[in-house]
């Protein structure tokens, strides 16, 4: 059986888009991924709401995706491979990054688990990095907490897949597959999650069945 650990943020966890609730496993993406990969896969879901790449949120504690992640692989190991989608919440200007900068903290995630020894066999897992989907229109209550957030997300798909080849893991671009719910801005809606999770278990099949050969 393959172990996939998916390491991210709220549309990991299964935010329901303006209403801070969470849909069902069976609609999260997670859930499809594990429907349409069978027995032969275990998922493992690791969403936090407020996660960041590698950045402490000053208003929120233990939201620093660097500092949870070396423990999580550790417990769930041996681990096949690490999906990896964070980055939205690194938008919000209390961090003060651009693009760049965000994708450089999704390849210090990248490197964690290069470096750790939690695969099969004591080797490390392979990692999907997955550029985040792009922000919609945010409400007004929220829109001053992520100026330029729109524009930065667009950048993100170029900036990871940069680091994605220069760390030698797979990679895949969510806005290419799905876009933020209306609603909010941020979230998916269940139509998204679906939609990613077929799309993450088409890219999950092909990067196993390439390593079999």
């Amino acid at each position: 059986m393959k172990v996939v650990l998916c390491y991210g943020d709220s549309n990991t966890w299964g935010s329901i888009p303006g209403s801070g609730e969470r849909y069902p496993y069976e609609v999260r993406w997670t859930g499809v991924l594990q429907n349409r990969l069978g027995t032969d896969f275990r998922i493992i879901e690791e969403g936090l709401n407020g996660r960041t790449t590698v950045w402490d949120d000053p208003l929120s504690d233990n939201r620093n995706g660097k500092r949870l992640l070396p423990p999580l692989l550790e417990t769930h190991a041996p681990i096949d491979l690490v999906i990896i989608m964070l980055g939205t919440n690194d938008l919000n200007h209390v961090f003060g990054l651009s693009a760049y900068d965000i994708a450089r903290g999704a390849d210090a995630l990248v490197e964690i688990v290069n470096n750790s020894l939690t695969g099969p066999d004591g080797f490390k897992p392979q990692t999907l990095l997955v550029a985040p989907p792009h922000i919609g229109q945010l409400p007004e209550e929220v829109a001053p907490a992520f100026p330029d957030a729109i524009e930065k997300s667009k950048e993100f798909s170029r900036h990871y897949k940069y680091f994605a080849d220069e760390m030698g893991c797979f990679f895949l671009d969510a806005s290419t597959v799905v876009g933020s719910s209306e609603i909010d801005g941020v979230h998916l809606d269940a139509e998204a999650h679906r939609k990613l999770g077929e799309a993450m278990a088409g890219k999950v099949n092909e990067l196993f069945s390439d390593a079999s050969r």
